[in-house]
């Protein structure tokens, strides 16, 4: 039997008039009702990051069809206008919040566009939505030494358990980069599993701490979106995303050769 596969969709902001800055990664809030819409009609069966996690390590069977609905960094139109189509239709979904970026006492003034502020967040994760971790400040965490990331993963789950009274059990890596080394940190901070992006549906094989998400962005139209949810496409759809990705790959990785190289030096 062939194992199973779940899409797990990522979405940034829902805005009407977002920013130059997030406008690709956006969606329109028309067209996040339709897709909403869509996973009803087509039967889907929504879960929260941590409920899939929980039944993929336990064996327990999956719901038919599930699905994933997550949200990256804090984006103030995530309560205005995804919160009341998520309520309409009764579904889990899960917000990922960069901690520095929400406004409130924690704030760096990084946020790219206007951002949620604590009581929306607290109202979201009392109308179900689950409250990940998405560090504090947004960095590359591949990128940074061990005591940054430490403090960058720390930080953010302490501020999210002061915030909300619960710690963060889940955690997506802020542009989808990871290592080994980023891995482990992230599980010794407590966090039990984390996504990553990779435009190709979750499968329990890829592990807890690198399962796979879908990018949802302004261009996505309601076939396309069709399609990821059925996996059909998939690799036609994010050719060209894949191939940045590669070549960014290599750019990093050459980075971190030469930072170590430096080091060895002094």
């Amino acid at each position: 039997m062939a194992e199973a596969s779940v899409p797990i969709l990522m979405y940034h902001s829902v805005a009407t008039a977002p920013n130059d800055a997030t406008r690709v990664l956006s969606v329109a809030p028309e067209a996040f009702a339709e897709q909403m819409a869509l996973i009803a009609g087509l039967g889907l069966t929504p879960l929260g990051t941590a409920d899939l996690a929980a039944r993929w390590r336990s064996g327990l069977p999956l719901p038919d069809r599930p699905v994933l609905i997550t949200f990256d960094d804090g984006y103030e139109g995530v309560h205005r206008h995804a919160l009341p189509v998520l309520v309409q239709h009764a579904f889990p979904a899960t917000l990922f919040v960069a901690t520095g970026w929400i406004r409130g006492a924690h704030d760096t003034g990084g946020g790219p566009d206007t951002m949620l502020d604590w009581h929306q967040v607290r109202e979201l994760a009392g109308a179900g939505i689950e409250i990940g971790g998405h560090s504090h400040t947004h960095p590359q965490l591949d990128q940074l030494d061990d005591a940054t990331l430490r403090s960058e993963l720390t930080r953010c789950a302490r501020i999210v358990s002061a915030e909300l009274g619960e710690v963060p059990a889940s955690f997506a890596y802020p542009y989808g980069y990871s290592s080994r080394r980023v891995r482990r940190a992230v599980r010794a901070a407590g966090f039990a599993q984390a996504l990553a992006v990779g435009n190709a549906p979750a499968r329990r094989r890829q592990g807890p701490y690198a399962l796979r998400r879908l990018t949802v962005r302004r261009s996505t139209g309601v076939a396309e979106f069709e399609r990821l949810l059925q996996g059909r496409s998939i690799a036609r759809a994010f050719a060209r995303d894949r191939a940045l990705t590669q070549g960014y790959a290599l750019v990093r990785r050459a980075r971190r050769v030469r930072r170590k190289a430096s080091r060895t030096r002094v």
